[in-house]
């Protein structure tokens, strides 16, 4: 299995363990409000507490849930030569990998990146070939290599 290979599995799998213990919390956070009972009053703080935490990790599980069916799209297989979403970016600063925004990651000792393509970074990279140079606050990026 290739480098981008590799680093596309960890990313899914960091994803489902994210989304893993969101579903847990929302579990645990229901169970809470169910043992809890009725509201005792109009006003129950702490059954308002609840709620508003169920709804939050709901909010987050939504997101959650679509960065990793973004990630099921990338595909893995396609022949990619200039910077354009799912790619593998070696600059001479940075390994990046357009997928989505879940910072870094390691794969075999190796720190990449992985952003989004909403991203400034990307912007400024997208459509580049190896050898390309781009100035971003501040700083050259000589794009070395692009899988």
């Amino acid at each position: 299995m290739d480098i981008k290979s590799r680093l596309l599995k960890k990313c899914i799998e960091q994803q489902q363990e994210v989304i893993r213990q969101l579903e847990q919390e929302i579990q645990e956070a229901q169970k809470q409000a169910n043992d809890y009972g009725q509201p005792k009053d109009r006003y129950d703080a702490f059954r308002t507490k609840l709620m508003r935490q169920i709804e939050l990790y709901a909010k987050q599980l939504d997101k959650a849930k679509i960065v990793f069916n973004t990630l099921q799209k990338i595909p893995i297989d396609k022949e990619i030569d200039s910077v354009e979403f799912g790619a593998l970016v070696i600059t001479n600063r940075q390994k990046l990998f357009v997928s989505a925004g879940l910072g870094k990651i390691e794969v075999d000792g190796e720190e990449f990146y992985a952003i989004s393509a909403q991203v400034p970074i990307f912007q400024a990279l997208k459509g580049k070939h190896a050898g390309d140079e781009i100035v971003f606050n501040g700083l050259s990026f000589v794009v070395q290599k692009v899988y």
